[in-house]
């Protein structure tokens, strides 16, 4: 377990699991805890013993709260322009090339709910509730709440949920595609770690490939994004673990990829 202030980073098999650790705060988010967040997310993306990432929040009431208001009323625009310069856990979970997936213990508002957009992947427990509240403090969210949310709910739905602020439970975010499963909380941490162990069972290398093309998929055209498809489709035939998983399929075996 690394040293950090606000976060606990574990590795568990070919797994890093980033707990956000401020449960006295509902695991807000202040300036100390994004740093931290995008110094361990960039270390799981250059560790080559990591294939997947987990995201999830200290004790059994919140993911993330969002954003820690405390910050707010002393925040000016001139430190808006100053954090453009700085990555964001949001932005890195986006680039980073291996797979994200987002356990939702509780609450996850505001900039706790865009950690779960960012994410690839998300399972909530049943008791989770999302909300991007931002309008009721002053301000629109700003990690990516406004473009994601139209792309998965539609215009007129995103612009209710971030107009009005209100929450909603688990159920209608995986109606909405927000999440991908939901779970009792009981057994929220056996269903991740399901997911994580189906994830290992594939290619990293080519893992990597599909997250690329898949979110690449959101800023380009169609006829221009099959075109993209099909360069990295070829681009997986140039790997050794196409090959591998080639083989052993044929072979009737279970795969050894060597990541590359």
């Amino acid at each position: 377990m690394a040293d950090y202030a606000t976060i606990l980073y574990e590795q568990a098999d070919r797994a890093a699991w980033i707990t956000l650790n401020r449960p006295e705060r509902r695991n807000a988010q202040n300036d100390e805890l994004r740093g931290e967040m995008a110094q361990a997310l960039e270390r799981a993306g250059l560790d080559e013993s990591v294939q997947v990432v987990v995201i999830t929040g200290a004790g059994d009431q919140a993911f993330s709260a969002g954003a820690d208001i405390d910050e707010f009323p002393t925040r000016q625009l001139v430190d808006g322009i100053a954090n453009k310069a700085r990555r964001r856990p949001h932005e890195t979970i986006r680039m980073l090339p291996k797979p994200v997936i987002a356990m939702v213990n509780g609450l996850a508002l505001g900039g706790g709910c865009e950690l779960v957009l960012a994410s690839d992947l998300a399972i909530a427990a049943d008791t989770a509730k999302f909300g991007q509240p931002e309008i009721r403090v002053g301000v629109i969210p700003g990690c990516g709440g406004t473009q994601v949310l139209p792309r998965l709910m539609g215009e007129k739905r995103a612009k209710e949920f971030i107009f009005t602020g209100r929450m909603m439970g688990a159920d209608e975010a995986l109606q909405y595609g927000i999440v991908n499963q939901v779970v009792p909380a009981g057994e929220l941490r056996a269903a991740t770690e399901k997911l994580v162990s189906d994830l290992l069972r594939n290619s990293p290398a080519i893992l990597k490939i599909a997250k690329m093309a898949v979110n690449k998929s959101l800023d380009l055209p169609l006829t221009v994004g099959m075109d993209y498809e099909r360069e990295l489709f070829a681009m997986c035939f140039g790997t050794e673990d196409q090959k591998e998983g080639a083989t052993a399929f044929l072979e009737k075996r279970r795969p050894t990829y060597a990541g590359r």
